[in-house]
């Protein structure tokens, strides 16, 4: 009786589902994960550090974010599967690295969820209870199907697309001067030494909240295991996250240092106050004469938290599911409905959402900057260990005599991306570490919450790796490149790659003439675009 209130007809033999078409992955890889970083966080940056530091450490991320994303992507188009990078880890590398990516991950999803929520905090409630009011809603709907997250998450994000556009346009208009009646400010923000402001230290700092933004970037590919035509959506998903860094993280931070100065207050009590009427981008538009600015950011926001809270549930359930089938997690975690949903796997992420709320009694502010570290540095070791992957998934793929053309795509400038994702991993890492080293009044507290992410990652790694030897009696850590799996959940066999491709283009010509030939001129042309796009 328990075992059906609780999970229902979930049981081990049953797959998940792909009901996800391309849209819905374009659209995820676009704005799915974009959250309150973005609309409350993002003027931090610029407080501690003035706009252009901003701007270059948004920079330097968005690089970092788009060499995870495409490293990642080239893998996720061949082998799409749930839990990917942790995946792979354990296939391409070993399994402690599997098992050590999957569950930091896991945390981090949980983690992030928390704080996002608690940033939306209102004050005239208990953070329990609001908690109860964004998570209730979001976890019914992931019982339902996956097709119902893949549909929410186009429509959330949808919505703080358009918002971060308008944003964009008013914002420039605003700072040039077209507003009449409202004079902008022009480039006064940059001048007179405003652009850096606080040395090396402050430009470490901006780091954190750049990754609390970007965060979520490789949601897209844990998602290919789910999706119809992975070979296909995958690619078009991963460019369009070039188009995601640009618009909303570099034209966004660019378009808040042009328009507000780095001493204004709000742009701290935006992230720390949760002040809604603070955020950089209401302060912009009121600015520019949009008086009701902070009534339409509100209601976006609650978009954005309801999308990230929807998306970290998405995620952790489908990561923890991954371990269970890799047996790094209990085998009940393993189990899907015949709906294709992880139920217990979703219980279990429900159950930790609640428990991380009672850490509020230590006081919303603390447990928010204490959550901001650990995501921050947990994508840092993520991403870190995603470009390594990479390297390892190209060497065994060489080393076994395959052709790059099997791959359903291949990523550019090999092997700068991946290489370039594990430098740059490391110098923000000792850069972070300065930061919290060297800031004033010392705080043993903020170097603590700096490092403890790595704590997590190295005893998760050590721990299994003792396991392994100790209890499995392995002796092999590392798996040899020429028995690394290439083949299991791949989208088509070794050689077929260029055969698969001929069959796909010569569809899409005959559908082509087909519509030219009933008069449906523009929607080839914007289907022909669309293709040179994305």
């Amino acid at each position: 009786m328990w075992k059906r209130l609780l999970v229902g007809n979930a049981a081990p033999a049953n797959e998940t589902k792909r009901a996800m078409k391309s849209r819905h992955l374009t659209m995820i890889a676009i704005g799915g994960t974009i959250g309150t970083g973005i609309f409350l966080s993002a003027g931090s940056a610029i407080a501690v550090a003035g706009p252009a530091s901003a701007l270059l450490s948004y920079l330097v991320v968005g690089i970092f974010c788009y060499s995870v994303v495409i490293s990642l992507g080239e893998m996720a188009a061949y082998i799409p599967v749930s839990g990917t990078f942790a995946v792979f880890g354990s296939r391409f590398f070993s399994p402690a690295l599997g098992f050590t990516l999957g569950w930091n991950y896991w945390l981090q999803c949980e983690l992030t969820a928390a704080a996002v929520i608690l940033q939306y905090w209102d004050s005239r409630i208990l953070p329990w209870q609001w908690a109860l009011i964004i998570v209730a809603p979001i976890f019914a709907m992931q019982l339902i199907h996956v097709r119902v997250y893949g549909e929410s998450e186009y429509w959330f994000a949808m919505i703080k697309v358009v918002m971060i556009v308008f944003f964009i346009i008013v914002g420039l208009i605003f700072n040039w001067g077209g507003v009449h009646g409202h004079p902008g400010p022009g480039l006064a923000n940059f001048h007179n030494g405003q652009a850096f402001v606080g040395g090396f230290s402050a430009f470490a700092q901006t780091f954190v909240f750049a990754f609390y933004s970007f965060g979520g970037v490789e949601l897209v590919t844990l998602a290919a295991g789910e999706s119809v035509n992975p070979q296909k959506s995958v690619p078009r998903a991963i460019r369009a996250t070039f188009f995601r860094i640009v618009l909303f993280y570099i034209l966004t931070i660019l378009t808040i240092g042009l328009n507000i100065n780095y001493q204004d207050p709000t742009l701290l009590s935006a992230a720390f106050d949760s002040d809604v009427a603070a955020s950089p981008i209401t302060v912009v538009f009121q600015r520019a004469g949009f008086g009701a600015a902070a009534h339409v950011i509100n209601a976006v926001l609650l978009t954005a938290v309801l999308s990230a809270t929807n998306s970290c549930f998405y995620a952790s359930s489908r990561m923890l599911l991954s371990l269970a089938r890799q047996g790094h997690a209990p085998r009940i975690f393993g189990w899907v409905n015949s709906r294709g949903v992880p139920v217990p796997a979703l219980l279990l992420s429900l159950a930790v959402s609640f428990i991380t709320f009672l850490t509020t009694i230590w006081g919303e502010g603390v447990v928010f900057t204490w959550l901001l570290n650990l995501t921050g540095i947990s994508s840092l070791l993520v991403w870190g260990t995603i470009g390594a992957i990479s390297v390892r998934f190209r060497r065994a793929w060489t080393t076994q005599g395959r052709a790059l053309a099997d791959l359903p795509y291949c990523q550019p400038l090999y092997p700068i991306l991946p290489i370039a994702t594990v430098v740059l991993a490391i110098l923000m890492f000792i850069a972070q570490g300065y930061s919290a080293a060297i800031a004033t009044p010392f705080s043993p507290q903020n170097v603590v919450a700096t490092y403890i992410g790595v704590a997590v990652y190295v005893l998760c790694y050590a721990g299994y790796s003792v396991y392994e030897r100790l209890w499995l009696g392995e002796r092999q850590h590392m798996v040899p490149l020429a028995d690394v799996d290439l083949d299991t959940d791949a989208v088509w066999q070794q050689g077929e790659g260029v055969s698969m491709r001929e069959k796909e283009a010569a569809a899409r010509a005959v559908r082509d003439e087909e519509d030219v030939a009933q008069g449906k001129r523009t929607r080839v042309l914007l289907r022909r675009v669309g293709r040179l796009i994305l």
